[in-house]
């Protein structure tokens, strides 16, 4: 039987694609399938993306038998954290004076430093690996990294077409512009920024099973249901908390946005920890970002083991990946049950470009979202907090945006917060007013989704907060079934504005 191990660790996200329905074992931080050495047993080992550098999790043992696979001329596919890992070190020192560096196992000649891409792309190929054997088009998946500047000396395999990095445009001319994937001098080790590779190109599937002499397929695509299984048996990695089984299946997905007034909400944490409090409840969770950084809902991804959906990133203007209509289109037809979207910057943020959708709240306006509206009270005091959140409410109110809850985040004084209830109640239509306190320990390393994270440490810290302080039931019965209904044109939203 051929055996293609995937490994399943702390700060990895197993669940975030596919791999081209390949894994047929789970293969532990000890470096053991079922009890056994994985480079006794296993023909392939595919490591996934995730914070693995960051997390710290990869320990010796998983470390070994890596190196024991590469030397034996077997395949390993590292993707994303999982070239990381592979290269000699990582800096991981984004907005630190100082580079930070953790080393890699050295088994891919190459150095990462820091570099923002969440694109969906196309990448040149490199005839330099057993992998690519009759590609002559282009590859297609995506890139959703904090730590993706690729230098060093090993043979090339992939260059990206990148449209955006460190959040701005910079690839007008559609170059070839990211080095991407690299492969060891021996061509058995592979190593790619590229999410979705095995998923969306059928020949690199074909290949890795050519190069294991695969014989029984279909005994590897059934071995490969079971450990779909598994992976969504648990919330998160190594937790031990068990998904149930729903009594019932709702015909179409409800619809939650979180929204906010401003950047440093805490948009993320909230989303990741209502995404595991569902998914802890048997619900089947689907996450989306309004706009182009997906990197966001990873975390949440984390704990449901969720896929990266092509409809995971709402587009505004040029920015995102699948427009609104498509998405609640694909949505509707799907067997999620909630759909929780994560709001960019302020709700109207953008919402004066002419360019339109511009905004998380024209996204809302769109197909009447419901929405819980978060502030963080970290910077301008509770009091400001709740002021600035009665105009945004109200004005959502005025495009028709159902505002189911308005939430204060970080909270530092009870009293304070139960001061602002009235004003906040008396002064919109909205009868739902939530806190969360502040989270003591927020300002260690590996809480910031866009410097660095840990992705066991954050969302367990999510996922109790939220448990801990807010009324999960009450959370859902907000949720509401949509339908896309329409874009509203620039000239429809300044005259309900100015």
């Amino acid at each position: 039987m051929t055996r293609i191990g995937l490994a399943y660790v702390n700060g990895a996200v197993p669940g975030f694609e596919d791999f081209g329905n390949l894994p047929t074992d789970i293969v532990r931080e000890n470096g053991l399938v079922d009890g056994l050495k994985a480079s006794d047993e296993l023909d392939a080992l595919i490591i996934p993306g995730g914070t693995l550098i960051e997390s710290n999790d990869i320990n010796m043992g998983l470390n070994t038998e890596i190196k024991k696979i590469a030397r034996d001329g077997k395949p390993i596919i590292g993707i994303c954290a999982g070239f990381q890992l592979l290269s000699n070190q990582i800096d991981i020192g984004r907005k630190s004076p100082v580079p930070i560096i953790k080393e890699g196992l050295g088994i891919i000649d190459v150095n990462f430093s820091p570099l923002i891409t969440s694109d969906r792309v196309k990448a040149k190929v490199f005839d330099n690996s057993f992998l690519v054997k009759g590609q002559s088009e282009d590859i297609d998946g995506f890139h959703t990294h904090t730590y993706g500047k690729v230098e060093g000396d090993a043979k090339p395999l992939f260059y990206s077409q990148v449209q955006r990095m460190n959040y701005g445009d910079t690839n007008k001319d559609n170059e070839y512009n990211i080095f991407s994937g690299a492969v060891n001098d021996d061509g058995n080790v592979i190593g790619t920024m590229i999410h979705g590779i095995l998923d969306e190109n059928p020949i690199l599937v074909n290949n890795l099973l050519e190069k294991i002499d695969a014989k029984n397929i279909d005994e590897i695509y059934s071995r490969n249901l079971e450990v779909k299984k598994y992976l969504q048996s648990e919330v998160g990695i190594n937790t031990n908390i068990k998904v149930p089984q729903l009594k019932t299946k709702t015909k179409k997905p409800k619809y939650l946005m979180i929204g906010s007034n401003g950047s440093d909400s805490g948009k993320t944490f909230i989303i990741t920890g209502l995404a595991g409090a569902l998914r802890k409840r048997g619900y089947k969770v689907a996450l989306l970002k309004v706009g182009p950084d997906v990197r966001d809902i990873i975390p949440g991804l984390y704990l449901t083991k969720g896929k990266m959906e092509e409809f995971s990133s709402i587009k505004i203007g040029h920015l995102g990946w699948m427009d609104i209509e498509s998405t609640i289109s694909k949505l509707n037809s799907s067997d999620y049950d909630i759909v929780l979207i994560e709001g960019v910057m302020s709700v109207f943020t953008g919402l004066l470009n002419e360019k339109v959708p511009f905004s998380a709240a024209e996204i809302a306006m769109s197909s009447k979202i419901p929405m819980i509206l978060a502030s963080g009270v970290n910077k301008g005091g509770i009091e400001s907090a709740a002021v600035d959140l009665v105009s945004h409410a109200n004005t959502l109110e005025k495009f028709g945006v159902p505002v189911e809850a308005i939430l204060l985040n970080k909270i530092y004084n009870e009293d304070i917060f139960n001061e602002v209830i009235p004003y906040i109640k008396n002064n919109t239509n909205v009868n739902k007013v939530l806190k969360l306190p502040k989270l003591k320990s927020a300002d260690m390393r590996g809480f910031i989704p866009e410097v660095e994270i840990r992705y066991e440490l954050f969302t367990n810290h999510a996922m109790d907060l939220i448990e801990n302080n807010l009324n999960i039931d009450e959370i859902i019965n907000m949720a509401r079934e949509v339908e896309f209904e329409k874009i509203y044109t620039f000239d429809e939203i300044k005259s309900k504005i100015v």
